[in-house]
């Protein structure tokens, strides 16, 4: 095991892995075999402590949107691997937090939501969590916490006093979420520069409500989740930890989660299991190992094989993970609706119920519809200008046909058993429908 210890005074030192040792606990074993370890502070520490009982562990999701998406979906599976490890995983939801917003990793202040909008996102966000992980009054069952229910009762001048004295301005400036965002001399307001605050305090709390002593999440978060170790260990001298994964990217290059067309979200109503289940089946050959040991709870032994099989047979290793991924998420059932629809699309050029629709009033389509627009309602293309482009390369097919004039009117006569086939190359399909 190699550590090395950041200077930091006069706050306590943390310290950061540099290479993943042998663990005793089970949990931090799978974390170490599966790819999740990027940075552990007293790693030594947190082993004992997950060896000897039962810990209890954190993560934080702000309420920014009705649903989270997939680059989030690591996050997720780090509280069911601490579950699975017979620890107690708490989701906390960043009602309080979601209020300031936080500036890792943004140029720009987000948007401030409402107290009503940040509510219902919670409300469509909370119903994700519970296809990964067990909920009830058991001493290893997750509970959901809002940060809102001690965030909104602090008054600004205690506050102050009892926590500010904790963080050198000159410490919260070295953080990159800080100097990253001032070295692009891109304004930093002043509540974005508390976040950092509300989010250690936030520790704090539960580690005095829940005994909590592990806080999770991206590397990206590594500054704010130190804070709130080193304030529960300065202010109740008790043990805290963190412990940061990977921030993941494709082997292109490419930000999980993103597309062409968009995020990649977690809720139905946003991404049809379908579109889900795509989005696995089209990882890149490079990233399928390390998907299934992320995003799955394959044994590891298979899915070395998985990943170990010659030629073409990749492919069958992509619908596995696209399988597994989607039926975690979505269910059996729409997993195996999901595959069966690809199969019959992409390997035996039928259709299915099953593939994603979009409806177009019937006399739009009389009067003919430019394929560039009728490609962005399909959610194929970002505007009219990219799927004109996209047409031109040979990406737009119509019922099948390659068609590249993005210009061209799309009428009932291209109508087909009552539908039009459009896709986009050999990936995406999206039948249209006149109602």
């Amino acid at each position: 095991m190699s550590i090395a210890l950041h200077d930091r005074p006069p706050m306590i030192q943390a310290a950061i892995m540099t290479e993943t040792p042998e663990f005793k606990s089970a949990f931090l074993q799978t974390m170490r075999d599966r790819g999740f370890i990027h940075q552990i502070t007293h790693p030594a520490e947190l082993d004992e402590a997950a060896s000897g009982g039962i810990v209890t562990g954190y993560i934080g999701f702000d309420a920014t949107a009705p649903s989270l998406h997939v680059g989030s979906l690591i996050q997720i599976m780090l509280l069911r691997r601490l579950q699975q490890a017979g620890h107690k995983p708490i989701v906390l939801m960043g009602g309080g937090t979601t209020k300031v917003g936080d500036p890792t990793g943004k140029d720009e202040s987000r948007k401030l939501l409402s107290e009503a909008d940040i509510q219902a996102n919670i409300d469509s966000i909370k119903t994700v969590f519970a296809k990964f992980l067990t909920f009830g009054d058991g001493p290893t069952d997750a509970v959901i916490v809002n940060n809102d229910e001690w965030l909104s009762k602090l008054g600004y001048i205690d506050f102050l006093r009892e926590f500010g004295v904790h963080f050198t301005v000159n410490r919260m400036l070295a953080f990159d979420s800080v100097k990253l965002r001032l070295e692009r001399e891109q304004p930093m307001t002043f509540l974005e520069f508390n976040y950092m605050l509300m989010q250690a305090t936030d520790f704090l709390e539960l580690n005095r409500r829940f005994g909590c002593t592990l806080q999770m999440g991206g590397s990206d978060q590594w500054g704010n989740i130190l804070n709130g170790v080193e304030l529960i260990r300065r202010v109740d001298h008790k043990p805290a930890f963190g412990l940061t994964t990977p921030l993941l990217s494709t082997a292109s290059g490419a930000k999980m989660g993103k597309t062409a067309a968009g995020a990649v979200w977690l809720n139905a109503d946003m991404r049809s299991p379908y579109d889900y289940w795509q989005f696995w089946r089209n990882t890149e050959d490079a990233d399928v190992g390390k998907f299934l040991r992320l995003f799955t709870d394959l044994p590891l032994a298979e899915i070395e094989r998985l990943e170990g099989l010659p030629g073409a047979g990749i492919n069958d290793a992509k619908k596995v993970l696209a399988d597994e991924a989607t039926r975690m998420l979505h269910g059996e059932e729409a997993a195996a609706a999901a595959r069966d629809a690809a199969t019959k699309a992409f390997e035996q050029g039928a259709l299915s119920d099953d593939l994603p629709s979009i409806e177009i009033p019937a006399a739009s389509l009389a009067e003919g519809i430019m394929l560039a627009a009728l490609a962005v309602d399909a959610g194929l293309s970002t505007s009219r200008g990219e799927a004109r482009r996209l047409a031109q390369g040979g990406g737009l097919r119509v019922n099948d046909v390659q068609e590249m004039d993005g210009m061209k009117l799309i009428t009932t006569a291209d109508l087909v058993d009552g539908v039009i086939k459009l896709s986009q190359g050999k990936k995406k399909i999206v039948l249209v429908r006149p109602v």
